[in-house]
């Protein structure tokens, strides 16, 4: 355990429920306390997702209410070990995982959400293990079903899910179809797309259709703008559209239009929440992600790492659009 000195840390606080602009950067929260089963973590770094624009707005169903420290998921050493925790991992272990507080320089950490870092790794280049690429692979394999020579459809390819999504399908064997914004076309390419489309085009569900006949799985994360055409694509009673994310806005869809309209088999997915009600098939998940790191499918992440003062600027950009790939926060810069 570390010493006492240095209770009062530095982190992001979200004061109210008016968006990223609002994260106000403080240096004197104190050192939290891990209570039963959980870790005290040292954060090395924070990973930023979607979900955190969504709380800085109090729209996350379930996050917390502010104020509140910003974050959710991190990578860093294990300082401190609350009680009941079964059959803990040793004091210095580097670990993975998600809890409340993350954009700040020590958070707790639920010990049985936590995994070791790889081998060899640094904490930034582990982010996304137990989020971004569980989500891929749960949306593509236990819900997805994903089969070798099967039509994949992933929004929103350039973000973080959706890298890991087009590169996951590829192993698998999929022709993969992606959206993201033109600016951001090669970097999808060159994971692996077969196709790239820009996902704002008023045509798209018959540009998708043009291209492919028909979907047989589709990754629906961005929502509202979306969400009519990954339902048109889809193939009528086969197709699987596995809906985790909503960044463009809730979308509806009614009984009347499942009877009706569209066939699909929809699907939903928070990681979360399938790790809680389905832990056997969480653990499953992490599993088939080792496995992918010793074959060198999931290579190390190289998320693009600010100091923790521009938190509200990379939230902002992330909010609108204007980021790839995974970013990261540094609260000891």
């Amino acid at each position: 355990m570390e010493s006492s000195e240095d209770l009062e840390v530095r982190a992001l606080v979200q004061g109210s429920h008016r968006g990223p602009k609002d994260l106000v950067l403080t240096t004197d929260r104190r050192r939290p306390t891990p209570g039963a089963g959980e870790y005290l973590i040292r954060v090395g770094a924070a990973g930023v997702n979607f979900a955190d624009v969504m709380q800085t707005h109090g729209t996350y169903r379930g996050g917390p209410r502010a104020p509140y420290v910003a974050g959710f998921e991190a990578a860093g050493e294990i300082v401190g070990v609350g009680p009941d925790v079964k059959d803990p991992l040793p004091v210095g272990t580097h670990v993975i995982g998600a809890g409340r507080g993350a954009f700040a320089q020590y958070m707790t950490m639920p010990a049985a959400g936590a995994l070791r870092v790889p081998s060899g790794w640094s904490d930034a280049q582990a982010l996304g293990l137990v989020l971004n690429w569980a989500t891929a692979l749960a949306a593509l394999k236990p819900l997805g079903e994903v089969k070798a020579g099967e039509v994949v459809l992933v929004h929103a390819a350039a973000g973080g899910v959706g890298q890991a999504a087009v590169r996951l399908a590829r192993h698998y064997g999929a022709r993969v179809i992606a959206t993201a914004s033109p600016a951001k076309h090669d970097t999808v390419k060159a994971l692996g797309a077969d196709e790239v489309v820009d996902g704002r085009r008023p045509d798209l569900a018959a540009e998708i259709t043009r291209l492919t006949g028909g979907v047989d799985v589709v990754l629906e994360s961005v929502g509202q703008a979306t969400f009519e055409a990954s339902l048109s694509v889809a193939k009528p009673f086969t197709g699987r559209v596995v809906v985790f994310g909503a960044a463009s806005g809730d979308a509806t869809l009614t009984t009347a239009d499942l009877v009706f309209t569209h066939h699909a088999q929809v699907k939903g997915l928070h990681i979360g929440a399938l790790a809680a009600a389905a832990p056997a098939l969480y653990q499953s998940l992490l599993v088939e992600i080792e496995a992918l790191i010793a074959q060198g499918v999931y290579p190390p992440g190289n998320p693009h790492v600010h100091p923790l003062e521009e938190g509200p600027t990379v939230l902002q950009d992330l909010e609108t659009g204007q980021t790839q790939g995974k970013h990261a926060l540094d609260p000891w810069r």
